[in-house]
């Protein structure tokens, strides 16, 4: 450890110096006596979901329908309590210096929520079996939950959007997120999925707030269906909550890193859409979309020798 104690007595005013920092700074530090979502609390509340929505596959093994409504049970009635507290912070911070009872309503939003479970389940059954139909690699259903990213990516966005329909704030952004950092693609809570979806790979893919998909669309690794521009008001300021990303009909397939944007963007059902295609205007049904086939210059093994900087030719 160092030992020059002149540079440890300049500590406090560093300390200073960020306090000030702290009454200035008007977006980047919440300082009261309301604490704000837990990171931590919302993680563990999206790992006893997942134990819900696939049990067997996750922390608990052994399971059968002997003992498995104890255990749900139990998870069930833990969710209640942390889905309330973390809830009813969200709706505090949000409601800023409005009076309510948030404690109530938390609850009432978190118990319709888990209601919603068991319909979630059925289109997440859809999902894996697309996934499935869709991957000649996938060996069974059961490698589709353990493994592919895409499935998880999935279900956190189907459980996260139910929060987004009861008017729940910052949480369903925050679960949204852990699956990002996680497996790379980001889905906004925001967006209005159908069943059967299947991302293939996943990584990179970016699926705006407004965008709405249909049935048993696939879409492979670095898609983004986002935005062309955002309109703005007469003083410069974006407008919020327009329609601003695509519309993807059902069956439709999307290749890797297509770019699809804009709010008035329609990709007609069964359209193939092809890698690196960048689409802003809409395409009728059962049409494919696809970049003319690109020129290689290749050059055989005595060119290379004559040539050393070949490389830069191809």
């Amino acid at each position: 450890m160092a030992t020059d104690l002149r540079l440890k007595e300049s500590l406090h005013e560093i300390t200073e110096s960020l306090v000030t920092t702290y009454a200035e700074c008007r977006y980047i530090n919440h300082l009261g006596h309301c604490p704000l979502p837990s990171r931590e609390a919302v993680g563990e509340v999206l790992s006893d979901l997942y134990d819900i929505l696939f049990p067997g596959f996750s922390r608990r093994q052994n399971l059968h329908m002997g003992n498995v409504e104890y255990h749900v049970g139990d998870l069930i009635d833990g969710l209640h309590d942390k889905l309330t507290q973390q809830i009813a912070r969200a709706l505090r911070h949000e409601a800023g210096e409005e009076k309510c009872d948030f404690e109530a309503l938390a609850q009432e939003k978190a118990v319709e929520f888990l209601r919603k479970l068991p319909d979630i389940r059925w289109i997440l059954e859809q999902d894996v079996e697309s996934a499935y139909l869709g991957d000649p690699a996938a060996k069974n259903h059961h490698e589709i939950v353990f493994c592919y990213p895409g499935l998880e990516a999935i279900a956190v966005y189907r459980l996260a959007h139910e929060l987004v329909l009861l008017g729940v704030p910052l949480i369903p952004r925050m679960m949204t997120e852990q699956a990002h950092s996680k497996t790379g693609i980001d889905i906004h809570p925001g967006a209005r999925i159908g069943p059967g979806f299947f991302i293939d790979h996943g990584t990179g893919v970016v699926i705006g707030e407004t965008c709405d998909i249909g049935r048993n669309v696939k879409l492979y690794q670095g898609v983004t269906l986002g935005a062309v521009s955002f309109p703005r008001d007469a003083n410069g300021n974006i407008i919020r909550g327009m329609k601003r990303h695509p519309t993807l009909e059902d069956e439709v397939v999307v290749y890797a890193n297509a770019t699809i944007l804009g709010g008035d963007t329609v990709v007609g059902h069964h359209a193939v859409i092809g890698s690196n295609v960048w689409l802003t205007h809409s395409v009728e049904p059962y049409t494919s979309v696809l970049l003319e086939k690109p020129q290689h210059r290749i050059k055989g093994p005595d060119t290379r020798k004559a040539d050393p900087t070949w490389f830069y030719q191809i």
